[in-house]
């Protein structure tokens, strides 16, 4: 296979790219005051997107995305770019242009490649690469696919026309352009006879579509929006890919792999679209696949995939006047410029966000994108516009704080939920999983406090302590334990402690005495436990059928002879048994100094 073969074998993946940048030209219009961003892939992986400043034409940032990225589209309003990404388990990262981070990940059909955005921002459409080729329809809103469109056999490039109201994707194998309607996402006509069509451009005012046809005897046709059928076909140089319209319309720009009279290397074609004639062909570097204009018109902006450069040429001399390196493999724009701040992104801080009323607190506007106007609710029914308030908390309580920033492109809104905290002095308390037990005994204590306290100091009666708000302990020893809890927040702090809250045993060991252990009818005894291990509970028997759950009771014989004791002593451990026979002797009153056997 010779290197134009090869060459078109790798770029039949990417043409995306451009395809998306076409549509974006033709969406922008005129554009408004603000400074514009490119999006590029790089990477050897196409891992990244690096962001061009076109102001200066110096790369400003890099942003990781993941393996195999492929086609990029930026929303009209320059807040999101889109980018797909080539597997099996196909996905679309989502940017955010002020942090230059991915907030999200889409997933859609196999192989993803080209990627437009509508120009009102609501609806993102996917090609998916394959036999049955669909298109995927992401709600920007929920970023979730909503809609799969069938279209033709691997369907690359993307291109939606200003209105909004039709989306053209080209079908490389199945030679056709499918084009469908975005009120109801069913293709609403198939246009025929269009080669391998790659790159996809809508003219600006919707009438013209043009297609490439990526092979050697170079093509671009023209179809004819109010037909859906080809108008005419375009002569260019062998294999032309990108293809993109100035924002009046009145400029076609091609990108061609292969540049005459060389027989490798890359070509870059301006054509009138009224007369449908070459202005001017030049070379730029290898591989140029992907193309775009700048808001404006001024410049138009080229890949070099194999030179690992962007081409700038100025639109009026059509000259390259600048080479910017961007990384490796540049190989693919999408709709790759985007206006940075046009609509303010709203964000503030606030010192302190927490203590005593009257808390008066300083509000800092952190917003990006220049908001010229600021809007505060501070939570407390009150409300202002100054940039950077000052504002005084009355009354204990959490308070949610919203801004609005606007500018003359629009607002936007952030909304911090129980952002500052007004406090009064905190009284503690505390509950406990269990309060006995035998050892080891592990206690998770959970704080009750009330006033919102922010510390926590915790003194077990161990001699440990702990600053978790609700720590776990565990007591390795035998013991009644004292527990005290001091919570502290910017109003105080307060202490409770909680007197033999903690009781860990071992199995206890029964013994008790008695006073008197003999005498005459009536006999009143009174048994005193002396029992080790810290029982919880007793049970007596006095041998004459009586017991008792008391720790130390009070017993009267009534009947003369020698009675059996009996104490069970139980806690969490187990429990003991001791029984001490003819312990009571009760004499008999008829004939001292003769006791009767009463064996009970």
């Amino acid at each position: 296979m010779n290197s134009v073969a090869l060459a078109l074998t790798a770029l039949s993946l990417f043409l995306i790219f451009f395809l998306s940048a076409a549509s974006a030209a033709t969406e922008q219009g005129t554009p408004s005051a603000g400074t514009y961003y490119a999006y590029i892939i790089t990477g050897v992986n196409g891992d990244t997107v690096s962001v061009i400043d076109i102001a200066t034409d110096n790369v400003t940032a890099t942003v990781d995305v993941g393996v195999s990225s492929f086609g990029v589209a930026v929303s009209s309003d320059g807040t999101k770019v889109y980018v797909t990404h080539q597997s099996n388990a196909g996905s679309v990262s989502v940017i955010d242009t002020a942090t230059n981070k991915v907030t999200a990940t889409v997933p859609v059909g196999k192989n993803p490649e080209g990627v437009a955005v509508t120009p009102n921002g609501k609806k993102v459409y996917v090609a998916n690469d394959g036999r049955n080729g669909t298109v995927s329809v992401i709600d920007t809103a929920t970023n979730k696919v909503t809609a799969t469109v069938p279209v033709g056999s691997y369907p690359c490039g993307v291109a939606v026309n200003k209105a909004g109201t039709k989306v053209y994707v080209g079908n490389r194998v199945s030679d056709t352009v499918s084009v469908i309607d975005t009120a109801t996402n069913k293709v609403k006509a198939t246009v025929k006879e269009v080669g391998s069509p790659y790159g996809v451009a809508v003219s600006p005012d919707g009438s013209k579509v043009y297609v490439t046809n990526a092979g050697r005897s170079g093509t671009v046709y023209v179809i004819d929006t109010s037909t859906n059928k080809v108008q005419t076909a375009l002569g260019v140089k062998p294999y032309p890919f990108g293809v993109a319209v100035s924002p009046d319309g009145s400029k076609l720009y091609v990108t061609s792999i292969v540049k005459y009279p060389d027989d490798y290397g890359g070509a870059f074609s301006v054509i009138d679209t009224a007369t449908y004639t070459a202005i001017a062909i030049m070379g730029v570097g290898f591989f140029p696949d992907g193309v775009a204009v700048s808001p404006d018109g001024s410049k138009v902006y080229v890949t070099n995939e194999l030179s690992d450069t962007v081409s700038i040429i100025d639109a009026a001399t059509n000259t390259v006047t600048a080479t910017v390196d961007v990384g490796n493999g540049p190989f693919a724009f999408g709709q790759f410029i985007g206006p940075i701040s046009p609509v303010p992104v709203a964000n503030f801080s606030a010192n302190p966000i927490e203590g005593k009323a009257p808390l008066t607190v300083a509000f800092t506007d952190k917003s990006t994108r220049s908001p010229t106007k600021w809007k505060w609710n501070f939570g407390d029914g009150t409300t202002s516009t100054k940039q950077n308030p000052t504002h005084k908390y009355f009354k204990a309580g959490m308070y949610t704080v919203t801004l609005i920033a606007t500018n003359d492109n629009g607002s936007n809104t952030i909304t911090k939920s129980d952002y500052i905290q007004v406090v009064t002095k905190p009284v503690a308390n505390f509950t406990s999983s269990i309060t006995s037990g035998k050892t080891p005994l592990k206690v998770t204590f959970t704080d009750t406090s009330t006033g919102s306290p922010t510390s926590w100091k915790w003194d077990f009666g161990d001699r440990s302590t702990s600053i978790f708000q609700n720590p776990i302990h565990k007591y390795l020893n035998v013991g009644i334990y004292t527990v005290s809890l001091t919570v502290k927040n910017a109003a105080g702090s307060n202490t409770v402690t909680k007197t033999d809250y903690i009781t860990v045993v071992a199995k206890p060991i029964a013994e008790f005495s008695a006073t008197p252990t003999s005498g005459k009818l009536p006999l009143t005894v009174k048994f005193t436990d002396k029992s080790t291990g810290v029982p919880a509970a007793w049970k007596w028997s006095f041998g004459d059928g009586t017991t008792s759950t008391k720790q130390n009771p009070t017993h009267e014989y009534l009947q003369e002879g020698n009675y059996k004791v009996t104490l069970t002593v139980t806690n969490a451990a187990g429990s003991n048994t001791t029984t001490k026979k003819n312990y009571i002797k009760i004499a008999t009153n008829t004939r001292p100094g003769i006791y009767s056997e009463n064996k009970i």
